[in-house]
C-alpha cells in the first residue's frame, strides 16, 4: 500500500508513546483516524481531542466503518499485542494491510533524510535535544519522539518543509531494522530486552546489522566505549563520542550552583561555553552526540548553542517536579540498571552532602531475573531504596521473581524498604525526604503529582 492511497488508519495498541506519534502524523494529514487502547490515559484523551477515535473495548463492532475498508485502511499494530486479539485476527483475516509501528518509520525514513537514535538508555533524551534544536534552526525537522518534549508538549514535530525526520530507533523486538537511516546515533548496547534476544551477543548482534542499514554517504556517531564493533557500508562515516574523549567531546565542564556549561569540542567547529537548559551531568554527554548529529547536518554554531539553553527536557526524564533548599522531587522512567545508576551518580554530583532517596517500581519479570543483582548494585549507589512490587506490562507472573530479589542482594549501609505500590502516598506522608526520585518505567509515576502536594505541604 502505497500512502497516497491510505484514506483511515487504525491503531491497535493506540496510547503507546510512539504510537500516538504517527498517530498525530496522519491527523494531520486529514486522514480518519481511530483506535484501540486498553486503557484511558491523559495521551489517549489528548488524541481524541485532537480528533482520532479511540476506544477501550477489544471488539470489532467498535471499529469505525471508515475502517472497514480493507484497500484504503492501514493498520498499525505494537508488538506487545497479543496475536489471539480479537481486532488484529480481524484485520489478519480480512486481508488488510498490517504494520508494526517500526515499517511505517522505516517507510518515512526511506522518503527523507532520517536521522535515527538508538541504544538501551538515552535514546529519548538525546532524540528530543537533537529534535528541538533541529526545529529551531534554519534546517527544521520533522520528529517522532519516545517521550512528551518539555518545549513543544507533545511527541511529535511537524515540517511542511523540512527533508528531516528524527526517530527514536527502538531495538525491542528489533524494531531498529526496519529503518534506514541517513545518520543515526547509538547511545549505548548494555543488554536488555533479552525475553526476545535470549543471549548478549544476539543482542549485540542486533546493534550491529542495525549499523548496516545506514545510507552511503551517511554517518553512524556511536558511544566511545561501547562492546558493539560496527559493521557500516563502505562510504558512511564513523565518529566517536563520549564526555571527555572522541571525535566529539566537552572540556572545561564546570558545574556550580544548579548550572552546567563546557565547551564541545568537535573535528567540525569547536563550540565554547555551551549551557545546558536542562542542567543535569548525563546531559553533558546526551547534548554531545544531539549537538554532533546537529552540526553533521548544518545547524551553525550559534542556533546549537541557543538550543542547548533552550533545551526544557522530556516529560519522567530526569524530571524534576520540586527542587529547592528544603526539598527536591523527581521523576525519572530509568528501569535499566544502567540508567539506575546514571541517575544515581547525577544527584550525587548535583547534590552533593544531601541525602538522596529512590522509590523503585522494577519493570517486568524477565528483566528482573535476567538483572537484579545489577539493579541492586545501581540502586546500592543511592543513601535508601524503597521497592514496589513488579510492574507486569505485558508478561505473566515468573515463579520466585518478585522485588525481593533484588532486596535481598542491596549493599550492606543503603537504608531500604519494601512496600506495596497502594502504600506509597501514606508513607511518603510519613516520612521527610531529603532528595527523593521515583524510578521505573511503570504505573507508579501516577502518583507523582501527589507525592509533590505531600512534600509541598510539609
Amino acid at each position: 500500500m502505497e500512502l497516497k492511497d491510505i484514506k483511515a488508519v487504525y491503531f491497535i495498541g493506540a496510547g503507546g508513546i510512539g504510537m500516538s506519534a504517527i498517530a498525530r502524523y496522519f491527523i494531520n494529514k486529514g486522514l480518519v483516524v481511530a483506535g484501540y487502547d486498553k486503557t484511558p490515559s491523559e495521551l489517549t484523551h489528548q488524541l481524541e481531542k485532537e480528533g482520532m477515535l479511540v476506544h477501550y473495548d477489544e471488539s470489532v463492532e467498535d471499529i469505525p466503518h471508515a475502517c472497514k475498508d480493507a484497500k484504503s485502511t492501514l493498520i498499525i499494530y505494537t508488538p506487545a499485542i497479543p496475536a489471539e486479539h480479537k481486532e488484529l485476527v480481524f484485520f489478519r483475516n480480512g486481508g488488510f494491510e498490517i504494520q508494526k509501528r517500526a515499517q511505517v518509520l522505516g517507510t518515512l525514513t526511506r522518503s527523507h533524510k532520517g536521522l535515527c537514535f538508538a541504544g538501551t538508555h538515552g535514546k529519548t533524551t538525546t532524540s528530543t535535544m537533537c529534535a528541538h534544536i533541529m526545529h529551531q534552526s534554519h534546517l527544521d525537522c520533522n520528529a517522532f519522539l519516545g517521550g512528551i518534549s518539555k518545549n513543544y508538549g507533545t511527541n511529535y514535530i511537524l515540517s511542511d518543509n523540512s527533508d528531516y525526520v528524527v526517530i527514536e530507533a527502538d531495538e525491542f523486538d528489533r524494531s531498529f531494522h526496519w529503518l534506514s537511516p541517513w545518520m543515526s546515533v547509538i547511545t549505548a548496547t548494555d543488554p536488555d530486552h533479552l525475553d526476545i534476544y535470549g543471549t548478549k551477543e544476539a543482542y549485540l548482534d542486533s546493534f550491529r546489522h542495525y549499523t548496516e542499514l545506514i545510507r552511503e554517504g551517511g554517518a553512524l556517531i556511536i558511544h566511545k566505549n561501547l562492546e558493539m564493533i560496527p559493521n557500516v557500508s563502505d562510504g558512511v562515516k564513523v565518529y566517536e563520542y563520549s564526555r571527555e574523549e572522541g571525535n566529539f567531546h566537552a572540556e572545561n565542564i564546570k558545574i556550580d550552583n544548579g548550572e552546567i556549561s563546557f565547551d564541545f569540542i568537535s573535528p567540525i567547529e569547536n563550540i565554547k561555553d555551551v549551557k545546558l537548559g536542562q542542567p543535569i551531568p548525563i546531559n553533558i554527554e546526551n547534548g554531545i552526540a544531539a549537538m554532533a548529529m546537529a552540526q553533521l547536518n548544518g545547524c551553525n554554531a550559534e542556533e546549537i548553542k541557543y538550543g542547548m539553553q533552550t533545551y526544557e527536557g522530556v516529560d519522567r526524564r530526569f524530571d524534576f517536579k520540586i527542587k529547592n533548599s528544603k526539598h527536591v522531587l523527581l521523576s525519572d522512567y530509568g528501569h535499566h540498571p544502567k540508567e539506575i545508576l546514571q541517575s544515581a551518580k547525577s544527584l550525587k554530583e548535583l547534590f552533593k552532602g544531601r541525602k538522596i532517596s529512590a522509590i523503585f517500581q522494577p519493570h517486568l519479570y524477565t528483566r528482573t531475573r535476567d538483572f537484579y543483582k545489577d539493579f541492586a548494585d545501581a540502586l546500592s549507589n543511592f543513601d535508601e531504596v524503597i521497592l514496589t512490587e513488579i510492574y507486569p506490562a505485558r508478561e505473566q507472573p515468573i515463579p520466585g521473581i518478585t522485588s525481593e530479589i533484588i532486596y535481598d542482594n542491596l549493599k550492606d549501609g543503603v537504608e531500604k524498604d519494601m512496600i506495596k505500590k497502594d502504600d506509597v502516598l501514606n508513607y511518603v506522608n510519613s516520612r521527610d525526604f531529603d532528595v527523593l526520585v521515583v524510578l521505573g518505567a511503570g504505573n507508579l509515576d501516577n502518583y507523582v503529582p501527589q507525592i509533590a502536594k505531600i512534600i509541598e505541604s510539609k
